[in-house]
């Protein structure tokens, strides 16, 4: 036998070119009070990782028509409340908006078309909360996951409450 004679081939692709290669991790945002819950189980999930995390927004589908760029109004309202909480320990961010369907169709065609936009994003994890609107909760996203044999669904648990309490003398 003879010996192969390869070297270890270095890499001198610039960052830039191998950007697309990033996989980043998802949090799914539907405007409740879990969202920071899972922007930061998200955030530290990336930051493990070093790579950015996939903020997507979940909107209403009458939102639609009043504006659909990166940086929309109501898409800027939801990054706004996380982004104080997750920006200090994220390496990076994606705005993303999904819009739910305007019609009544199956229980899985909700999470089906999120779970796309994360795969069209290379996100190979999802972060969801347990509760949240029609087919997007944690339990349908996993269902939905499971039968297309695509990402990971982390769920994420409500955040306890607690009544305030005034200090004791």
């Amino acid at each position: 036998m003879t010996p192969l004679l390869s070297r270890p081939r270095r890499d001198h692709t610039p960052w830039l070119a191998r950007a697309g290669l990033v996989q980043p991790v998802a949090a799914v945002l539907t405007d409740r009070i879990d969202d920071l819950a899972v922007a930061e189980a998200a955030a530290r999930m990336a930051l493990a990782r070093r790579v950015p995390v996939l903020l997507i927004a979940v909107l209403p589908p009458d939102i639609h028509r009043q504006g659909d760029g990166p940086l929309s109004a109501p898409l800027r309202a939801v990054l706004a409340r996380v982004m104080p909480k997750i920006g200090p320990i994220t390496t990076g961010y994606i705005p993303e908006v999904f819009h739910l369907p305007a019609g009544r169709g199956s229980r899985l065609a909700a999470a089906r078309e999120l779970l796309a936009m994360a795969a069209r994003h290379r996100a190979p994890d999802v972060v969801a909360a347990r509760s949240g609107p029609e087919g997007l909760d944690a339990f349908t996203l996993i269902e939905a996951a499971a039968l297309r044999g695509g990402q990971f669904v982390h769920t994420i648990a409500p955040a306890a409450w607690t009544p305030l309490r005034s200090p004791s003398p």
